[in-house]
């Protein structure tokens, strides 16, 4: 062998060593990596693809790096992500709306983490930028069916919409516009989803849709169009000048067996690293606009009467009221979930108002026959008001239903968590 070709065989070997040498190195290196991986559960949440950009995908990231665990973001639509989270394909669900009150999301929570705004969109080639409230409503119904109606060019006003009627950004408007978020609309354009409704926007300068804030925000192939004078904007959405704004709910499911985990998420969203993301996105934190909760009642009353509808009737007499919340849900449907639920209220307050009768005539009786010490009846303490768990409740829902919150419940019947049982009888009262 030439002294050549033997040099040319040790650097051939010099260079495998100096190769296997590096690759040993990033093999040792992504060992590392992974032992550094958060060691936390592996979370799935899944729903509307607003809620994807404004509020999970960046939190999933922050959420990771304080050592949690991973979440795995599905971005698809709000119905998909209710449905996942009920039959416990996904830990947590995404939604720019509330529960609808069915009974497959009655036993789901709904936790506010942020405020959003309904944003009415089009073509930056259109010269419209601005819509009253009625003619968006009037445009949605039919009525307007022409540019040329609204200040802008002789040509037809396409409206595009969200094929599922359960889509949080398409419920809620409809919501706030008709008075509910069923109501049938003037769009024979659909598609799956808020995103892709907007790419088909971008394309027609003659489209109409409704998408929110966080999704156009930045985006100059949209133009969002102002409400009576008033654009879409965070500070707007905080007083309360913008009229179409609405929650953004993460939503859980008490039964889940990472029901624990995925409520680490949710308070994870209102700790100071979660709001940044949410300000990150045009997104205004719940907790920083608290008050409009408040103004939600006067907000809808209002819109309805500047569109010219008629509020439809609430979806229950107040439980101030169970007889009637029994007798009018009875009427309509007497075998239903929601009668059996009314009709439970109705007795526990039956019960409770005997049980007070029975305390004050005993009271009575022995002040008469001068029995000393006797208690005036309206200074004795009243025995707390109790609930018996039917079919499809949730801490949350009977929560509601008895005017009080979910952290008294727990702390009332001394519950660690938000899990109970069929049949349960609950304290629902401080007494």
């Amino acid at each position: 062998m030439s002294v050549r070709i033997t040099r040319l065989l040790v650097l051939a070997a010099l260079v495998g060593a100096g190769l296997g040498a590096t690759a040993a190195a990033k093999t040792t290196h992504h060992h590392k990596k992974a032992a550094a991986a958060p060691k936390g559960p592996t979370l799935v949440w899944r729903g509307d693809v607003t809620s994807a950009r404004g509020v999970v995908t960046d939190a999933a990231t922050a959420w990771e790096k304080t050592g949690h665990g991973h979440l795995e973001v599905q971005s698809f639509n709000t119905a998909s992500g209710l449905d996942a989270v009920s039959g416990g394909l996904a830990d947590l669900a995404g939604a720019a709306r509330d529960s609808d009150g069915g009974p497959a999301e009655s036993q789901l929570v709904f936790t506010p983490v942020a405020w959003d705004a309904l944003v009415i969109i089009t073509h930056p080639d259109n010269p419209v930028g601005n819509l009253s409230l009625k003619q968006v409503h009037d445009i949605y119904y039919g009525k307007i069916t022409n540019w040329n109606q609204v200040g802008g060019p002789d040509a037809p006003i396409n409206v595009y919409a969200v094929a599922s009627p359960g889509d949080g950004v398409e419920y809620s408007l409809r919501k706030l516009l008709f008075g509910r978020g069923n109501q049938p609309v003037a769009a024979p354009r659909l598609y799956v989803n808020t995103a892709k409704l907007e790419e088909a926007v971008t394309l027609d300068p003659h489209a109409l849709g409704v998408s929110t804030l966080a999704g156009v925000s930045g985006n100059r192939k949209l133009k969002p169009l102002s409400l009576d004078g008033v654009p879409p904007t965070v500070a707007n959405i905080a007083d309360g000048s913008y009229p179409l704004y609405t929650p953004v709910y993460l939503v859980t499911n008490p039964s889940s067996p990472k029901a624990a985990d995925a409520r680490a998420f949710v308070d994870f969203m209102q700790t100071e690293e979660g709001k940044a993301v949410l300000r990150k996105h045009a997104i205004l934190p719940y907790a920083d606009a608290a008050a409009l909760a408040g103004m939600s009642d006067a907000r809808r009353a209002k819109v309805l009467a500047e569109v010219g509808a008629r509020p439809l009737p609430s979806s229950g007499v107040p439980l101030a009221a169970p007889g009637a919340t029994y007798a009018e849900r009875a009427a309509v449907s007497p075998g239903s979930q929601r009668t059996v639920e009314a009709r439970q209220v109705l007795g526990d307050r039956q019960a409770d108002s005997k049980a007070q009768a029975v305390l004050a005539d005993a009271q009575q009786k022995a002040r008469a026959a001068g029995v000393q010490g006797a208690a005036d009846p309206a200074a004795a303490p009243h025995a707390p008001r109790t609930y018996t768990v039917v079919k499809g409740d949730t801490l949350g829902s009977i929560a509601k239903k008895n005017s009080v919150e979910v952290a008294q419940l727990r702390e009332w019947n001394h519950l660690k968590g938000d899990t109970i049982r069929l049949g349960q009888v609950l304290q629902v009262s401080a007494n």
